[in-house]
């Protein structure tokens, strides 16, 4: 399979062509049957409009069909975890509008939904603030046999919790200090992975979905007060992030950077990494397994970028 390295635009860009192509029309068409709004609305394009439609669903398909090899070999892998009873712990982590959601979302779309859950926890309760932080994700880690994908996990005690104030000080550094026992105590049965990923966008594109978001009402449920409050924080957040990478980034759990700006491209390399991380029996030998250095960063290597940047620049730009 050839490698779309170049390829600029996305889905949610496709979709934008779409819409953009049949608003002057939208009005008038048909209602209630979706084939008679489409041959109502293809009469009445004009030919540059029916060429930005044709061309937004045309990037929208093929953008879908360069998934499906990869998730094919999600479905072998998942077939192989559940025969050889392993666990495999998926962490998305990053900062808000990053692409987490919308890439697990294709990782899951064709695995069996008996062996797998996503996570995504609210609030912990009053109760659960009295509790040890790890203990409700430690309840929710896979059985035998299980995929496990948390959308944001334990370490919100390490990004959004200590730049909003809703932890203390002394319980980020507890934290920070604990947690890479905790994980090598999670992994020490020898029949569990553990993937960590940090989705990183830049500003400019982090704003550009926020504004898609205020403006769309079917995504507007998605603004959160860490969200209002993301851009104005960014440099707090990047300060954070760079602590999270200094201190977590271990040879036994490391981390891996997705750079996610372009969406198709950080859906398709992270399913990749998640098939080169974790070996399963049947493995294509048709396919291209080998990952975009430019999307697909590790935790080291990320540190060093950031390091640079600070003292080329007197702070950090990620």
């Amino acid at each position: 399979m050839n490698r779309s390295k170049g390829a600029s635009s996305t889905p949610l860009q496709s979709s934008s062509k779409i819409r953009d192509g049949v608003s002057r029309v939208l009005d008038s068409l048909p209602s209630d049957e979706p084939q008679a709004a489409a041959r109502s609305a293809r009469r009445r394009l004009k030919k540059k409009e029916t060429k930005r439609v044709v061309q937004g669903a045309l990037e929208k398909h093929f953008a879908s069909e360069e998934l499906k090899p990869y998730q094919g070999e999600l479905i072998k892998l998942q077939q192989h975890i559940e025969k050889t009873g392993k666990k495999v712990i998926i962490l998305f982590d990053g900062r808000d509008a990053s692409g987490k959601g919308g890439t697990i979302r294709r990782v899951t779309r064709y695995m069996n939904e008996k062996r797998y859950r996503v996570v995504a926890l609210g609030k912990p309760t009053d109760q659960q603030k009295t509790e040890l932080h790890m203990k409700r994700y430690i309840e929710q880690l896979p059985h035998a046999g299980e995929i496990v994908l948390f959308d944001r996990s334990w370490y919100n005690r390490a990004m959004v919790e200590p730049v909003m104030g809703f932890c203390t000080p002394k319980q980020y550094r507890s934290f920070m200090k604990r947690v890479s026992g905790y994980e090598e105590r999670i992994l020490a049965d020898g029949t569990t992975y553990l993937i960590k990923l940090y989705f990183s966008v830049s500003k400019s594109e982090q704003n550009r979905r926020f504004e898609r978001r205020r403006h769309d009402p079917l995504r507007r449920w998605k603004l959160s007060e860490v969200d209002l409050q993301a851009q104005d924080l960014w440099d707090e957040f990047t300060l954070k992030k760079f602590q999270l990478l200094q201190k977590t980034h271990t040879e036994i759990s490391p981390w891996h950077i997705i750079r996610s700006d372009n969406k198709q491209l950080a859906r398709r390399e992270t399913i990749k990494l998640i098939l080169n991380l974790v070996p399963y029996r049947g493995r294509s030998r048709r396919i291209d397994f080998q990952l975009d250095p430019d999307v697909v960063i590790s935790g080291k290597r990320e540190l060093q970028l950031m390091r640079k940047q600070r003292r080329k620049h007197g702070k950090f730009l990620t």
